[in-house]
């Protein structure tokens, strides 16, 4: 049963409760669940298991029995806590004369939920005290509740702009800017470089804040199948030609056949592949030839897939595309999306990437290779993950993104393009990579205006279905080559990293 079955089925129940069963008593109505009982089991979850909140969350929200207005209460909770997790570490620690780290783990995750009410949600300090005594006293901490009050009053005689100007003043400026926009330091330091080599020296903190605020949902009109105008309750992307935003209410129920939520970076990164110029002659066609062959190397979870089939379907002549995901659940999801969408067609495999890519030297015209990363220009829909990475993590994601860029090369026909992208801003997973892939290639290579393809893309789409994204107040711009640079705070997007390549 879907998410909007089990809503309407409740949605029923609701307005029967107040009927009379056949006794004559009253229907016993489903019972609710405890907002904070409730944001703190998943944080638990998270916090113990490694879950996803994005996943676990609308699983316990959607067996809640709790009205829109609740939900969204526990859903800020939870990532908001999530989110700000350092900065009430080290307030936690501050209040409790003791590191955080040494409480235990629930007492914890108690106080950052308390936490969060009292600074960045709209429950007044008292209040706060008292419900986070009183989950506490529910969830069978009550030996701790003299401590819990103690932590809580502490907190609330300051407010967050106080604390933040006691931070500033005590802390080194790495450390007071780790703390105090809840980012580990490293992930500070690679973000504040990656930056400097986009042009943008002064951004740090505005990212840095764009990772804490919950995004708006961006969905994906799939060109031949839908039509963005068509999307109840949405406003037309300013980047995507096929993007709609929508600001308020459930995605699930507008996605239909051709209706997909998809975040607009991934929107950006599909078009620039499908839309960058061969160069004069389809890269390596022949008077006989059907058309072109187009491959989606690493295609969980599929969305990217979807839209390029969509894509491949306008093409002229039509082109045939091909998927490939390693992984078999994820290659289900591949398989789901694309039979959702009306390309049922399209083959899935499931093969290393660079294994696949070896087959056959010379056979593609345009590929996609959306790398493994580390995932830090999708921080602010993920917010656990933040505290999950390590910087030791590049040394084996750079490596593979270095085998799966060598294997394209070698697989694509003379005249194709290839289309590098990362969810990821770091250097050495973007700019770093295309250049040292340039080194080993000397001759081979063509680095293409990322930028100027999908603006003149748009352009060319005609009334009605560009987005302006020329004339944006959200520019495609930055320092230029290897790559096209998005950004949370500029382009209202994940900080997707996109270079289109031609070979020789």
């Amino acid at each position: 049963m879907s998410r909007n079955d089990r809503r309407s089925d409740r949605s029923q129940s609701r307005r029967h409760d107040s009927g009379r069963n056949e006794r004559g008593g009253d229907r016993p109505q489903q019972r609710r669940a405890d907002p904070r009982r409730l944001a703190l089991g998943v944080l638990e979850e998270v916090d113990a298991n490694d879950a996803y909140a994005n996943l676990l969350l609308p699983a316990r929200l959607a067996d809640s029995g709790l009205e829109p207005r609740d939900r969204g209460f526990v859903t800020e909770l939870v990532y908001g806590t999530l989110r700000w997790r350092a900065l009430y570490d080290e307030l936690i620690s501050r209040a409790a004369r003791r590191d955080a780290s040494e409480l235990d783990r629930r007492v914890r995750d108690i106080l950052r939920l308390g936490a969060h009410q009292a600074l960045h949600m709209r429950v007044p300090g008292h209040a706060a005290v008292n419900e986070t005594v009183s989950l506490a006293k529910r969830t069978r901490e009550a030996k701790a509740a003299g401590l819990i009050n103690a932590v809580m009053r502490r907190l609330t005689e300051r407010s967050l702009d106080e604390w933040v100007s006691v931070l500033q003043a005590e802390l080194p400026a790495d450390r007071y800017l780790s703390v105090r926009w809840s980012h580990p330091e490293w992930i500070v330091r690679a973000l504040r470089k990656s930056l400097a080599a986009d042009g943008r020296d002064g951004d740090l903190e505005a990212l840095l804040a764009a990772d804490n605020a919950a995004p708006a949902v961006n969905l994906v009109a799939l060109p031949g199948v839908a039509d963005r105008a068509d999307i109840p309750g949405t406003t037309a992307s300013p980047l995507s030609p096929f993007g709609a935003v929508l600001e308020h209410g459930d995605p699930l129920e507008l996605c239909r056949r051709g209706v997909r939520v998809q975040d607009v970076g991934s929107q950006l990164a599909a078009l620039a592949l499908a839309a960058a110029p061969d160069g004069g002659d389809r890269p390596g066609a022949s008077a006989d030839d059907e058309g072109e062959r187009w491959l989606d190397l690493c295609a969980g979870p599929g969305g990217k897939t979807a839209l390029l089939a969509a894509l491949a379907a306008r093409h002229e002549p039509k082109a045939a595309l091909r998927a490939n995901e390693p992984v078999p659940h994820r290659a289900d999801l591949v398989r789901r999306a694309l039979e959702e969408s009306g390309f049922g067609a399209v083959t899935v495999d499931q093969h290393d990437g660079a294994t696949e890519l070896g087959r056959v030297s010379g056979q593609w015209h345009r590929l996609l290779i959306d790398a493994p990363c580390t995932g830090l220009g999708a921080l602010r829909r993920r917010p656990e993950s933040r505290w999950r990475k390590q910087p030791t993590d590049l040394r084996d994601l750079t490596a593979l993104q270095q085998r799966l860029l060598d294997a394209a090369v070698a697989s694509a026909r003379p005249g194709a393009l290839i289309a590098y992208v990362t969810c990821s801003p770091h250097l050495a997973e973007t700019r770093r990579q295309i250049d040292a892939l340039l080194a080993r290639q000397p001759g081979t290579l063509d680095v293409l205006d990322t930028a100027g393809i999908l603006v003149e893309a748009d352009a060319g789409l005609g009334p009605g279905a560009a987005s302006g994204l020329g004339a944006s107040d959200r520019p495609l711009v930055g320092s230029g080559a290897p790559g096209l640079q998005l950004w949370p705070h500029v382009h209202a997007s994940d900080g997707m990293f996109v270079s289109v390549l031609r070979r020789r």
